[in-house]
């Protein structure tokens, strides 16, 4: 019955972003995020020591503003998604602004497939949808959410441009082919891993265990890696980046696979820092920083876990 109950009020409010205006929807948005910023203590809490270890010199005011900024901006993030989710792809590409498509094309024209990189930033779900529409549908690694309603229809907003979700144990090989054949794969590489493939680098100075996957695949099949960022301009537009690619380490590096997801990470963290209200800092990127969550739950809907052996709860790009 809750799982039923979660799926009815999705939809009910996809009916209702469908016809409302969007200074609304993101006004609904916003004061849902701080809703929970105010109600959810224990997540209040992780983002605030997050933000105390991340930016030590800023004033305290200052942190707990971004720390609020985020909530915000998390509630805005569901109601945008699913009003974007009823655009047609014509409507979807004209609320957008690409910066360097170029550079996703030369990646696709080395032949080797491509490995789009992303955090849980900014509007990385729109993204992943418009680049379905502007230059060719990828494969995205992500979580099957517990509750089967919400996670068919999760399936059909990240599909509904041509993309394919990928997120089933086991998927190491579907990925290779995906790039052999030529095609792109969108991961996220900010969620704490619990595997033995994790692997420790720094992100704001501090080590957190991240996926060795991004940087082992491209390792061994030649794929580059192009980080990729959304980011808000305000009254409903989007601005999408694709950086340049990540340099892959020396053949002959002792430890190229840890330096390969070092650079990955600093591409992401240089973002974060640039528009650190856009990050999730609710979530325990770090394991060392106290009890476990104070008793949270993730952030998101409990979800199997996929390939990476990542234990948080999340989406692909």
């Amino acid at each position: 019955m809750r799982h039923r109950l979660e799926y009815l009020i999705v939809r009910a409010l996809i009916g209702i972003v469908r016809m409302t205006p969007g200074p609304v929807v993101r006004a609904a948005g916003t004061a849902l995020g701080l809703t929970f910023y105010a109600l959810d203590g224990a997540h209040r809490r992780i983002a605030h020591r997050n933000l105390a270890t991340a930016f030590p010199s800023r004033p305290e005011v200052e942190r707990r503003a971004i720390a609020r900024a985020a909530f915000a901006h998390f509630g805005r993030l569901l109601f945008e998604l699913l009003q974007f989710s009823t655009l047609t792809p014509q409507q979807m590409l004209a609320r957008v602004e690409i910066d360097g498509e170029e550079r996703s094309r030369l990646a696709y024209a080395q032949g080797k497939g491509v490995l789009f990189i992303t955090g849980h930033f900014g509007f990385w779900e729109l993204q992943a949808m418009v680049h379905a529409v502007q230059v060719e549908p990828v494969s995205i690694l992500a979580r099957a959410l517990d509750n089967p309603h919400l996670n068919r229809l999760l399936e059909e907003i990240r599909q509904g441009t041509g993309n394919t979700v990928v997120y089933r144990r086991g998927t190491i090989r579907r990925v290779m082919r995906t790039l052999q054949a030529g095609h792109g794969v969108a991961v996220l590489i900010d969620q704490h891993i619990m595997s033995r493939d994790a692997i420790y680098v720094d992100f704001f100075e501090r080590p957190a265990a991240t996926t060795s996957a991004v940087a082992a695949l491209a390792l061994r099949t030649g794929a580059p890696v192009v980080p990729v960022f959304a980011l808000p301009l305000g009254r409903g537009r989007y601005r999408l980046i694709y950086e340049h690619q990540v340099t892959p380490p020396r053949a002959d590096s002792p430890d190229a696979i840890r330096e390969f997801t070092q650079r990955c990470t600093d591409v992401l963290e240089m973002y974060v820092r640039r528009h650190p209200e856009l990050w999730l800092w609710m979530h325990r990127r770090w394991r060392d920083d106290g009890p476990v969550a104070d008793g949270a739950p993730g952030m998101f809907p409990s979800a199997q876990r996929d390939v990476d052996g990542s234990d948080e709860n999340g989406a692909g790009l």
